[in-house]
């Protein structure tokens, strides 16, 4: 990893390192309906990050328009469909995360990010056709065993950290085509999708706008400080530095998840979970075994 590249890794590293706090602000929302969260995290998104990107970004939007007016009409039809599907993706992961946290357990929804870099590392290999080396269908095959394991503890956690992993990781995989469009644009127009998609239902269980001022300083916060922020730091960060180096910077989130819902929280970890957890780290070492050489060899070099 060149140091011109070392502004991308750290991006990545604080994207995901922001995200691990980020059952602090849900769990002070524990008292509203997930959905409701859900709707007001977007709303308020939409609000920051278009101001945001009308003052400061015009010339990125003319760039963009300029790219996109200049595509073939397959072109366009597929830009159209990768920015649908992300947006549902990426909609649906909101949803199941802020389920999770709230209603589950922090430790599935830790658990869910230490599954997902392996995947999309699948998905890569099955839908891509991205090579895995024997080395990483085995550590695969750990970490499958894992999730074996943790499903015959608590079952409906797995499921729900298998579901919140793949809606990610398959999201991250979308994201890998669209390299030609600027990526806070992106992100915005998503936000914007969603909240067309998220409308419908919000008016048909509309109960009045919240007036609690407890409950907007928290949501102001998921909105700004936990998703416009670190996404766009996590899409940035993929402009530099390889999918691969991402996915083993993702772990600094389920690392400090999980050292929050232990210390902060006070949930409990029994015997089996710690040795699924054990065998998913394996898992994790074995397949970024060549990144993290890599990663160490380079800080040896500048000592």
């Amino acid at each position: 990893m060149g140091k011109s590249n070392l502004r991308f890794f750290f991006a990545g590293i604080l994207s995901f390192a922001i995200w691990g706090f980020f059952s602090i602000p849900l769990r002070n929302l524990k008292a509203f309906p997930s959905q409701e969260i859900l709707y007001y995290r977007i709303f308020t998104s939409l609000v920051f990050l278009w101001i945001a990107i009308l003052v400061f970004r015009k010339k990125q939007i003319k760039k963009d328009l300029d790219y996109l007016s200049g595509l073939s009409r397959k072109d366009k039809r597929t830009v159209a469909l990768q920015i649908a599907a992300s947006t549902v993706l990426l909609t649906s992961n909101w949803y199941t995360y802020i389920y999770a946290v709230n209603n589950v357990s922090l430790q599935s929804a830790a658990f869910a990010y230490m599954v997902c870099p392996l995947i999309t590392a699948f998905g890569g290999f099955v839908l891509l056709k991205e090579h895995l080396s024997r080395l990483k269908l085995i550590s695969l095959a750990i970490a499958l065993g894992s999730i074996i394991l943790l499903a015959k503890g608590s079952f409906v956690e797995v499921m729900w950290s298998v579901s919140i992993a793949s809606l990610y990781a398959f999201y991250l995989i979308i994201q890998r085509k669209m390299q030609n469009l600027d990526k806070l644009n992106v992100l915005a127009t998503q936000i914007g999708l969603a909240v067309i998609l998220m409308l419908p239902f919000y008016l048909f269980q509309h109960g009045g706008v919240p007036d609690s001022a407890w409950f907007w300083g928290n949501i102001i916060v998921v909105a700004v400080f936990f998703t416009i922020i670190p996404l766009f730091l996590s899409l940035y960060a993929l402009i530099g530095i390889p999918s691969s180096t991402l996915g083993i910077i993702i772990y600094v989130n389920p690392i400090i998840a999980f050292n929050v819902a232990i210390f902060y929280f006070n949930e409990q970890v029994d015997s089996n979970k710690l040795l699924a957890y054990f065998l998913l780290l394996v898992s994790v070492i074995v397949f970024n075994w060549s990144i993290i050489k890599d990663i160490l060899t380079f800080r040896k070099k500048n000592i």
